[in-house]
């Protein structure tokens, strides 16, 4: 069993001081590493989808607040408005809002439909001091997020589309989903009272979980404010679940913004919102990774990926010569020279990089690297450009294995 916390702080992936507040960790290069290559991920997975990314202010009026319903159903996990110019501004706590108003920007014909908006945007949650921990419960998020404003009739393929998302994204990221969960409203005043928008939702998005061939539960009392959604729930080591993706069809909103597209008939419809979010926060996302993995990752989310080991000071020059191709290629490569003490203690000491690359006397006067997995298979000394073009091809797909069977030698 393995908690993020303490492995984050062994690992140098990130920390907290109270100077700058509970709930509001800061990352530490090999974290924003991590956190990086995530975005990157997703954002490329989204522009390959059709998705068109913007960026939104994290500061909104309370009347935006307002007119969305989060105010009047969600105010509590709020902060306090500021006073600003005669006016109140909030931090968010949802992107969109933002991404309504900016679909209303403009007129939208059919033709335009579906439209994917995507954004990578900070939002914030005032949760209580006795939740926090770690990066599973923060104040400060950064959510990948996107909303899709559709025909009634692209809903459910929008919807199905994005769950298929979320599926490549965990073989990728190496993880699978504990359960899928559709999530309905429960007893109390928290939710919207539209009867019939609730049940077009529930029925579209248990549709899109028939057609998925996915099994699910019903989750009463985990529905947003505003409708139904699909949770993809995921479990750490002791068995303790989280949200960590989530899909959404909604009715509310584009009625409360009054959004709407100019139809075939050349007259005004209202399009259909869907939310949608493959990873859901960042830092929830790297907290499950750092659990699942031990910290261990897949090599094309490591922070290193390659460490390079010189046997003697006599082969230092080869070594460099490897880090400074590995620089051209892409890779994230560290020498560890002899300085750092024996071969096999710098082997112990980085076994969680997934590639290690001896270099001895033969190796260096060849031009070669002897690569030895994080699992401990060793692979026959070889070209060092062709070793490291084949690492360089599996980080490019976000393959989660290190090497193709079959390739692995003894030496």
């Amino acid at each position: 069993m393995y908690d993020h916390r303490r492995l984050g702080r062994e690992l140098g992936l990130f920390g907290s001081d109270p100077l700058i507040g509970s709930g509001l960790p800061y990352w530490l290069p090999d974290g924003a590493t991590v956190r990086h290559t995530l975005e990157e991920y997703v954002r490329d997975a989204e522009r390959r989808a059709g998705y068109q990314h913007v960026y939104s202010p994290v500061l909104g009026k309370r009347e935006l607040y307002e007119l969305s319903g989060h105010w009047s159903h969600y105010n509590e996990d709020m902060f306090p408005p500021m006073d600003l110019g005669g006016e109140q501004v909030v931090l968010r706590p949802s992107l969109c809002p933002h991404h309504a108003v900016i679909y209303r920007s403009r007129a939208h014909s059919y033709r335009e439909l579906p439209l994917r908006m995507a954004e990578l945007g900070g939002m914030y949650r005032a949760e209580l001091s006795g939740v926090l921990g770690g990066l599973s419960r923060v104040r400060a998020i950064q959510l990948n997020d996107a909303h899709i404003f559709c025909t009634l009739d692209q809903a459910a393929d929008e919807a199905q589309a994005a769950l298929g998302m979320i599926r490549r994204a965990y073989e990728a990221l190496g993880i699978r989903p504990s359960r899928y969960r559709l999530s309905l409203p429960g007893p109390g005043g928290k939710y919207v009272a539209a009867p019939e928008m609730w049940e077009r939702s529930t029925t579209l998005l248990a549709e899109v979980l028939d057609r998925s061939g996915l099994p699910y539960e019903e989750g009463e009392g985990e529905a947003a404010f505003y409708g139904p959604k699909i949770d993809v729930q995921v479990a750490d080591s002791a068995g303790r679940e989280s949200t960590l993706s989530t899909v959404q069809i909604d009715f509310h909103q584009p009625e409360r913004f009054d959004l709407h597209y100019i139809g075939p008939d050349g007259a005004r419809h209202r399009p259909v919102m869907v939310h949608r979010s493959v990873i859901g926060s960042v830092e929830r996302a790297v907290a499950h990774l750092i659990e699942e993995h031990g910290g261990a990752f897949p090599a094309w989310f490591a922070p290193t990926q390659l460490v390079i080991l010189p046997i003697s000071d006599s082969e230092v020059a080869a070594a460099e010569a490897v880090a400074e191709r590995c620089a051209r290629l892409g890779l994230r490569a560290r020498l560890a020279g002899p300085e750092r003490g024996s071969l096999g203690a710098r082997i112990r000491e980085d076994r969680r990089v997934p590639y290690q690359a001896v270099i001895g006397a033969k190796e260096a006067a060849d031009g070669h690297v002897a690569l030895r997995l994080r699992d401990g298979r060793r692979l026959d000394p070889r070209p060092a450009d062709a070793a490291l073009r084949r690492i360089g091809a599996l980080v490019g797909a976000h393959r989660t294995e290190l090497w193709e069977c079959g390739e692995v030698g003894i030496w």
